[in-house]
């Protein structure tokens, strides 16, 4: 896709007919992030940028909790989950000039630690090396415009069911986290002690979340997290670590990661995973976030759209080999944008936040893993609510939905739903006569995958 045209014209530019700049909003920022074009001001641009941070900043505290799964250092994972949303945020405000805010993905750090690192047996380094080269092709696709022409092809129901199936995975490991469901020789999963401390707190804090968040509260998640461990530290379940301290030393998983060994062949399928779900879960992201700014176009473009894909492409591979899961855009920057936030001005207050986050590592230390269970099932609700939008009266597009959707979970792989999503669309247009339907996109995919089961898995 050609986007050079969308950096300097429509939609933007219908912005830019408003009046001019104030005498108050004459200074550098006003003219660097062009706040009187956008109608707004460094005052609601402050507002809007603390408002994105106190919905996302729960990641600070989440992404230590699973990628410490992995046998990573929880405390040197906190300190790059800050800096590299930092990085992230300062990046797309001052290249992008938006409002959409960066930090670790959600769904895909829960895949690298519990289905690539747990589930495989691979070491986290090795597993880290597959993320930095999905991130290597997630910049690569984006900057030569093959991005764009995956998205566009990629049939809706699988669009659908990827991010479904990453909510209700997320959901599975809140609700393990918890204790609310257990391993079982018998039934292979099954309730737990829903008596026990982490289970009665886990739902503490998921009713706190869904309160709150249903009343329109944005720091629903923070708010939960904060309370339970508030409550497990009065009650003596974890011990008091303190407040504020310096940052912990990160050399634990700076440049760690396993650069060759994750160039395996059997690695390929993860490698792809991790390149594919970013391209949807971002892209997807910033098409909601920029249409609530009202810059988006019919076709879902907006201005500056090719600096967005690369900066957050190119934060993905800095991430990596820092030592933590792929960047993507967060889905709660709309709450900044709710607030009045339009520029990049936004997203830069954000990632500043970030960085005097890291100075309070000790309180993520004291969090425990029945603490973020609420806000994992609530993402996980999030990530499911396009399901109502798949065609169920039409099989050869609800059993491709509902296959990649229950794969994940059941499986606990991203990749083996994807694999199986395409493969069952493939097989369900064809053998109805449909064939046409499956583009060659997707066609080459699920070949890919075929040839992965039959050649690398069964050997």
């Amino acid at each position: 896709m050609n986007t050079s045209s969308n950096d300097n014209n429509s939609p933007e530019s219908e912005l830019l007919t408003t009046p001019a700049a104030s005498p108050a909003q004459s200074g550098l920022l006003n003219r660097y992030f062009k706040l009187s074009a956008h109608n707004t001001n460094v005052p609601t641009e402050v507002i809007a940028g603390i408002t994105t941070f106190m919905t996302m900043v729960y990641i600070v505290f989440v992404n230590p909790q699973i990628l410490s799964a992995a046998g990573m250092d929880a405390q040197a994972v906190f300190v790059v989950t800050c800096l590299i949303s930092a990085v992230g945020c300062i990046g797309m405000g001052l290249i992008a000039n938006l409002p959409i805010a960066l930090a670790p993905a959600m769904g895909l750090n829960a895949f690298f630690a519990y289905s690539v690192v747990v589930g495989m047996g691979t070491d986290w380094q090795t597993a880290m090396g597959t993320i930095f080269w999905g991130a290597v092709c997630f910049a690569i696709v984006s900057a030569v415009g093959i991005r764009s022409w995956i998205l566009t092809n990629i049939p809706q129901c699988l669009r659908i069911g990827i991010p479904s199936g990453i909510g209700l995975l997320i959901a599975l490991v809140g609700l393990t986290n918890a204790g609310v469901v257990v391993a079982s020789p018998a039934t292979m999963i099954t309730v737990g002690n829903l008596t026990s401390l982490p289970c009665v707190l886990g739902a503490l804090g998921f009713f706190i979340v869904m309160i709150l968040s249903s009343r329109g509260i944005h720091a629903a998640v923070l708010i939960s997290v904060v309370v339970v461990t508030a409550i497990a530290a009065l009650m003596g379940a974890i011990e008091y670590k303190g407040i504020v301290s310096m940052p912990p030393d990160i050399s634990n998983t700076f440049g760690q990661l396993n650069l060759m060994g994750s160039l395996d062949v059997a690695f390929a399928g993860i490698i792809f995973s991790f390149a594919l779900v970013s391209m949807f879960d971002s892209s997807g992201t910033m098409i909601a976030v920029t249409e609530k700014c009202g810059i988006t176009d019919k076709n879902g473009r907006f201005p500056r759209m090719k600096k967005a894909l690369m900066a957050d492409s190119v934060t993905s591979v800095a991430g990596a080999y820092m030592g933590t899961s792929t960047v993507t855009a967060f889905i709660e920057s709309s709450s900044g944008v709710a607030v009045g936030g339009r520029t990049g001005l936004t997203a830069i207050v954000t990632g500043l936040l970030f960085l005097v986050v890291i100075f309070f590592s000790p309180l993520a230390g004291m969090v425990p893993g029945y603490a973020v269970s609420g806000a994992l099932i609530y993402v996980g609700i999030l990530m499911c609510s396009d399901l109502a939008k798949v065609k169920w009266g039409d099989m050869t597009e609800a059993a491709p939905a509902f296959i990649t959707t229950i794969m994940m979970p059941f499986s606990f792989s991203i990749t083996e739903g994807i694999a199986t999503g395409f493969i069952t669309y493939c097989v369900m247009k064809a053998g109805t006569g449909r064939w046409r339907e499956i583009h060659p996109c997707v066609l080459v995919v699920a070949a890919l995958f075929i040839i992965k089961f039959v050649f690398v898995d069964a050997h």
